[in-house]
């Protein structure tokens, strides 16, 4: 109770926390600095916000731990160490204490060193059991780069070591242009004999690390890549058909998902629906064609339309029905709400439905 009247406090004040909790963290540790990309633009509140959407849900630990441990294991590939958790604990209290003016006591602030502890606990333990299996980050060459259209390019690396995934993950990504600034892309293959992967990626309007790879990125430039996360996988103890809703290059995962099926010899329903706003960005159409082809139990569907998030969750309620289906649902935020809340009003419960909010506490409780 006391963390929630301390969250709705400094609601209206989120900028002037987030600013004032930054400057806590580098100015009584200078050498944290280093840890974060030049320009805070990028990362700004990404941090102060995990830690808050975490203590919002500290009374539902089913949904917490796993989220607090994917945190935890993912903040190795920025050298967090345990010794740096007491440092961003205090900028956090001391934040907390200067704009929670009114709900702040020593009763509140007890309540929310409780919660960092366990939090922080959680996070740390996750990151010492996953040192023992796996490195913080890997290093990956870039083998091929294929501009698909004006701004979208599938790009294919080789892991410097063996790199365990499953299809519809994801991983977070690292270029040598940007240091530091990571960003998610999703696998856009199943796992190969080769151990080649392959993404693809939109460059978007100021994205720097999108811009990045699809301008510039090239054979021979080496990335780095983050440990697998996401939970929009085949569950392969069922026949369920699946129903795919890929938006843009949301089609990645789903892509992946296919082969990944295929993989297993299973022959159960599978129907797709590619969205995209014109022609041109169904840029991976004629792949998805041919799988099909290739796949009797497989139908892909192209939708083409303004309004993304509306034009393809529309056009899924004209086909179905789609009970026994499990869902899947992978592209931009907005169509992947929209998707979400037309597949619960067609039927299909949340529970059967899968997609990955990145990043987002929501998401995984989802």
């Amino acid at each position: 109770m006391l963390i929630h009247r301390t969250l709705a406090e400094i609601a209206p004040v989120a900028d002037k926390v987030t600013s004032y909790f930054y400057a806590l963290v580098f100015t009584g540790h200078p050498d944290v600095r280093g840890m974060f990309p030049a320009s805070m633009d990028v990362q700004r509140d990404r941090l102060l916000k995990a830690l808050l959407t975490a203590a919002e849900h500290i009374d539902a630990p089913d949904v917490l731990v796993p989220y607090l441990r994917r945190l935890g294991t993912g903040h190795r590939k920025y050298g967090t160490t345990a010794g740096h958790y007491p440092a961003v604990g205090e900028a956090l209290i001391g934040a907390l204490a200067r704009y929670a003016e009114f709900t702040w006591g020593p009763e509140t602030q007890a309540a929310w060193v409780r919660a960092y502890t366990a939090i922080s606990q959680i996070m740390i333990d996750a990151a010492a059991e996953d040192e023992v299996e796996a490195p913080a980050w890997w290093h990956a060459e870039v083998v091929s780069h294929d501009l698909r259209t004006s701004d979208i390019a599938v790009l294919t690396v080789r892991p410097d070591q063996p790199y365990p995934f499953l299809a519809g993950q994801y991983t977070s990504l690292e270029t040598p242009w940007w240091p530091r600034v990571w960003r998610h892309y999703s696998f856009a293959s199943a796992p190969r004999a080769d151990g080649l992967l392959s993404f693809h990626i939109k460059a978007v309007p100021a994205g720097w690390v999108s811009n990045a790879l699809v301008r510039h990125a090239q054979p021979g430039d080496v990335l780095r890549l983050g440990p697998p996360a996401g939970s929009m996988v085949v569950d392969h103890t069922t026949d369920n058909g699946m129903l795919c809703l890929g938006g843009g290059t949301g089609i990645a995962p789903i892509k992946a998902l296919i082969e990944d099926v295929a993989e297993h010899g299973e022959r159960r329903p599978m129907e797709v629906f590619f969205g995209a706003r014109s022609d041109n960005d169904l840029y991976d159409k004629d792949t998805l064609m041919g799988l099909q082809r290739s796949h009797p139990w497989l139908s892909v569907r192209p939708v083409v339309g303004g309004g993304l998030d509306g034009q393809l969750p529309q056009a899924v309620g004209e086909h179905g029905p789609w009970s026994s289906y499990d869902a899947f649902v992978s592209g931009p935020p907005a169509m992947i709400r929209s998707g979400v809340d037309a597949l619960k009003r067609i039927g299909i419960p949340g529970e059967r439905i899968r997609y990955d909010a990145f990043e987002e506490l929501a998401g995984v409780a989802g």
